[in-house]
């Protein structure tokens, strides 16, 4: 049986009376011998997304990731160079989606094109349409 440090943030707490506390949070561990934050480690898929997030020290943070695949949810504390790597991925996403939407959109409006066309071939579309 390995055994793996935990993971843990701290945080420095002021409180009114101008005493400093130190809060000391342990987090689930994500697995991180996984290619990429972006993919599940229950199922493999590529759509894990961040669903919570704050800074745990310099340079660190602290993510919640879920999975809308089979509904994983996992917490873990990743170093700056891990979350640009995994902001990266998810603009390309974005990216991704943005291109699909400009397909969609031009098909649609061919489509749309195309229809008003042919009703107004077959004298279809009269003044009181508009």
């Amino acid at each position: 049986m390995s055994h793996q440090p935990n993971q843990h943030s701290v945080r420095r707490i002021v409180l009114p009376s101008g005493r400093k506390i130190d809060v000391i949070r342990f987090a689930d561990q994500v697995d991180k011998t996984r290619k990429g934050l972006h993919i599940c480690p229950e199922c493999e898929s590529q759509l894990v997304q961040p669903t919570t997030w704050s800074e745990a020290g310099s340079s660190r943070w602290q993510l919640g990731l879920y999975c809308p695949n089979c509904d994983w949810e996992g917490e873990g504390v990743f170093d700056q160079s891990e979350i640009e790597r995994f902001e990266d991925t998810l603009e390309e996403g974005v990216q991704d989606i943005l291109r699909d939407l400009q397909r969609l959109t031009h098909a649609n409006m061919t489509a749309e094109i195309a229809r008003f066309a042919a009703a107004l071939h077959a004298d279809l579309i009269l003044p009181e349409d508009f």
